[in-house]
């Protein structure tokens, strides 16, 4: 039943969603998730632990979904296991919750045809592909911009329009209309009002601003996105999305005059009466809806590793099987880089290197564990493998997420940073192997 479940969320998430999205393929994947998460939750648990597992999957199933903190929460786990993802607070998804009782008799019914474990623990690797679909909510995408007294409105295809009442500084959610008859052809450039030498225009096929002094005679440069953003927003939307500067509006203010520019998938970029640029993106809810940056490629980058340290560091105090665990943790370990050569074929269909990767890992990974315990590896090199394989994923992946959201700037610092962390890492787990295979009796 497990894995019937499994096989419900794959098709539903990767192929029904896709093709009609809306409540009922929604309310199925809630549905099919809540049946075969305790079953996978009683796991973790030494003994079976059914009762716990059932309730604590509603807990958090109800955390996660009728509060923002719990889906933030659910966004950034998830992201450490199956790459950039968003998940949505949505108290409608709270029906689903009676499939929990659908869970409940499926583990009576186990308890009098009893299942070996192994097969709960094989369709693992399946279910994180199932639930790790793309979700087929359409992305926000700012189009148009019109100044309407007061007001300035950013139009916003698929989603909730942005109006500021207060020259760009904040923004609120309103009901979209359709913006004025010719707008859109006449907002690639504007002059400021009562300042007719002063004007901008959004420069074709790129995202930047510029802007004119001599009532458009020339141009120069007055705002563009840096390199790193340039590279963060393409691996935001990596579906052969364009990224430009569609449209702008200038509008008078007191103590000069503001500039917004709507900037399609990548939102709103605000220019204020000091003439600082501003990249304000999507405000308030619509920043749920808006697409995370990817680092995939890195995370995968970070799991390799990591899987190296761990095998390694416990193949490294084996007293038998050495040969065979060698054969197995390098399966193990090339799954990660299966996954790793998904990453780098962006726009391209990895899906089938996804699912060796985790049949790979999966299984290189249980035999390895079976030949950990028979080969009777020496505790101090498994727990070096084991407590820094997390250390060194945190090292590599860490970075890239910070970059993702900013911190730091740039990419090249990010690898810097990523670099000396891992070296560290690797640097004291072989000072303690080495340590340990001096010991007398070792």
């Amino acid at each position: 039943m497990t894995v019937a479940g499994v096989c419900v969320l794959l098709v539903n998430d990767h192929l029904l969603k896709q093709a009609w999205p809306g409540f009922v393929t929604g309310k199925l994947s809630d549905v099919a998730g809540l049946v075969v998460a305790p079953a996978l939750l009683a796991l973790l648990f030494l003994r079976r632990a059914d009762l716990a597992a059932t309730v604590l999957t509603g807990v958090l199933f109800a955390l996660v979904k009728s509060t923002e903190t719990g889906a933030e929460a659910a966004s950034q786990a998830w992201t450490l296991v199956a790459g950039p993802s968003r998940v949505l607070a949505d108290p409608t998804d709270l029906l689903a919750l009676p499939a929990l009782a659908l869970a409940w008799w499926v583990r009576g019914r186990s308890l009098r045809a009893p299942s070996p474990k192994w097969r709960v623990v094989a369709a693992m690797p399946l279910t994180v592909l199932a639930v790790a679909a793309t979700s087929a909510v359409q992305l926000p995408a700012a189009e148009s911009v019109e100044v309407d007294g007061d007001r300035i409105v950013v139009h916003v295809a698929d989603g909730l329009d942005q109006v500021s009442h207060n020259g760009g500084a904040t923004w609120s959610a309103a009901a979209g209309h359709e913006p004025a008859t010719g707008l859109k052809s006449l907002q690639s450039a504007a002059c400021v009002p009562m300042q007719a030498t002063r004007c901008y225009r959004v420069v074709p096929e790129r995202i930047a601003v510029e802007q004119s002094d001599d009532g458009g005679r020339t141009w120069q440069p007055s705002w563009e996105l840096s390199g790193d953003d340039r590279e963060r927003l393409r691996r935001t939307h990596s579906g052969g999305h364009e990224h430009l500067s569609m449209a702008l509006a200038a509008q008078a203010r007191p103590g000069g005059h503001v500039v917004v520019v709507a900037n399609g998938l990548d939102g709103i970029v605000v220019r204020d009466v000091q003439g600082t640029w501003r990249r304000v993106g999507w405000p308030g809810q619509a920043a749920e809806r808006a697409a995370t940056v990817n680092v995939s490629l890195e995370r995968n980058v970070a799991l390799f590793l990591a899987a190296c340290l761990l095998f390694g560091g416990v193949g490294a105090g084996l007293r038998e099987f050495h040969r065979v665990y060698t054969g197995f943790a390098v399966l193990a370990c090339l799954g990660p880089f299966a996954m790793v050569a998904e990453a780098a074929l962006a726009g391209q269909d990895g899906f089938g290197l996804v699912v060796l990767g985790w049949v790979m890992a999966t299984l290189g990974t249980l035999v390895c564990g079976v030949l950990a315990f028979a080969g009777r590896a020496r505790p101090v090199t498994a727990v070096v493998g084991v407590v820094g394989a997390p250390l060194v994923y945190a090292a590599v992946y860490l970075p890239f997420r910070g970059w993702a959201r900013g911190a730091p700037d740039t990419y090249e610092v990010a690898v810097a940073i990523a670099a000396v962390l891992t070296a560290v890492v690797l640097v004291a787990g072989a000072a303690l192997i080495r340590q340990d295979a001096g010991r007398p009796g070792a």
